[in-house]
């Protein structure tokens, strides 16, 4: 009786058994075709952006295995697409590309964390064009992509901020100080990353033809003087170049509203000189005619590319965004989040010129890609060293007591800015 009672026991509980079974696999059935969908919440912008950077980021490959990177890591790099169109996102864990503070290359007047900025915000964030994502930067394939190659930058002291951005991009990849190193030869300074025999140099030509600013050092902002007919003394110093990145914008500039800039024909020496007073603009469209040129008579398209950047915007007006122009760019502390923003002070039509001039040498096959960098960067009046930079004269007594009155509202803080001018290099290098 005793064993009945126990197989009818046994008999009971796998019967339980294989009900529970039954029931969990039919419960895992219909879970599979209706997902459970988490209720709508409202997320502060700032950690929608972390959640999705930290799902999308992850850490660069180094060394071989940079080389056999999925493609599959850059899906919208080859598609056509606008990057200079999108908005800026809050980026703390990709951003920055580099530490400020250890890159060896820094210029004093860039490095504004160096020189006493405490807020970091500017150095995270990442640019996010609308329809498409820019290529992650990895400095080992740009490396590689510039082996045996030389890279210059050409004009004034923005190109040179550009120039020192991407040095301080590449370096950090390079650990060992023995293979890396930078010269100064007057207006021309280089780095070389000698593993790779590559060299990326700034050559100052801010006028882009001679001039009376021909010196880096030792040269006048609001008189200035450009040859119309010469440019072969600078051209000497990117003729062998492999690819090089020119700018000539804000030298353009008016300080004041009857500024103008002379032209000289001839030479003093021949006897035949002539001075003519001209807008500042046509003083540019000048200089792009004989760039033009030059380039279509003396690159070889085969083995140069050309890039031209694109207007690097100031923030020394503050009422463009709300503000008290007395203040300039000074203490402010995030982006200009207005969609569409443009200010009113920066020139878009420049780069509109340049553009012009340089499609004149599509019949002869050489392209200039321009590097569309002046919307992006508009919005960005938090990017600037104000205050935050070396003093190479002591403080005058106003200057100590309204600091807004020197602040730099032009260049830029590294990391910062002109790292994303760079990542635009870096994807029509590689990608385009």
């Amino acid at each position: 009786m005793t064993v009945l009672n126990s197989q009818v026991v046994l008999r009971s509980i796998n019967s339980l058994v294989a009900f529970s079974v039954i029931v969990i696999f039919i419960t895992f059935l219909f879970y599979q075709g209706h997902e459970v969908q988490p209720p709508m919440a409202v997320k502060h912008e700032l950690k929608e952006i972390q959640d999705e950077v930290a799902a999308d980021h992850h850490k660069q490959p180094r060394g071989k295995e940079a080389q056999v990177q999925s493609r599959a890591e850059l899906p919208d790099a080859t598609k056509e697409c606008n990057w200079s169109t999108g908005r800026w996102v809050y980026d703390n864990m990709s951003r920055p590309l580099y530490s400020g503070l250890k890159c060896a290359f820094i210029f004093p007047e860039v490095a504004c964390d160096k020189y006493g900025r405490k807020d970091v915000m500017y150095q995270q964030w990442r640019w996010q064009p609308n329809r498409c994502h820019l290529p992650r930067f990895n400095a080992i394939r740009l490396l590689e992509k510039l082996r045996n190659k030389r890279l210059v930058f050409v004009g004034d002291s923005l190109n040179r901020n550009q120039w020192v951005s991407l040095v301080c991009m590449v370096e950090a990849s390079i650990p060992d100080a023995r293979h890396k190193m930078r010269t100064f030869n007057g207006s021309l300074i280089s780095f070389k990353a000698l593993e790779y025999n590559a060299t990326i140099d700034f050559y100052w030509s801010p006028l882009l033809l001679e001039s009376n600013s021909d010196d880096p050092i030792g040269h006048r902002v609001e008189y200035r003087i450009i040859r119309a007919d010469r440019i072969e003394k600078h051209a000497s110093a990117w003729r062998d170049a492999d690819i090089i990145i020119f700018n000539s914008y804000v030298w353009r500039r008016k300080h004041k509203a009857d500024m103008r800039m002379k032209v000289m024909y001839g030479s003093f020496e021949s006897g035949n000189a002539r001075l003519d007073k001209v807008e500042m603009i046509d003083g540019f469209e000048i200089a792009l005619k004989k760039l033009t040129e030059w380039l279509g008579e003396n690159i070889d398209k085969n083995r140069t590319r050309i890039f031209f950047a694109g207007s690097s915007p100031t923030h020394s007006w503050a009422s463009n965004w709300g503000g008290e122009n007395s203040n300039k760019c000074l203490n402010e502390t995030e982006p200009i989040y207005k969609v569409g923003y443009k200010a009113a002070s920066t020139d878009y039509s420049m780069m509109e010129k340049a553009k012009s001039y340089f499609g004149t040498l599509e019949e002869k096959g050489i392209h200039i890609q321009i590097l569309n960098i002046t919307e992006l960067s508009d919005y960005r009046k938090d990017g600037h060293p104000t205050v935050f930079s070396k003093q190479f004269a002591p403080l005058t007594t106003e200057q100590i007591t309204n600091p807004a009155s020197y602040a730099d509202c032009m260049h830029w803080c590294l990391p910062g800015v002109p790292d994303v001018w760079n990542e635009f290099l870096y994807g029509y290098l590689l990608y385009k």
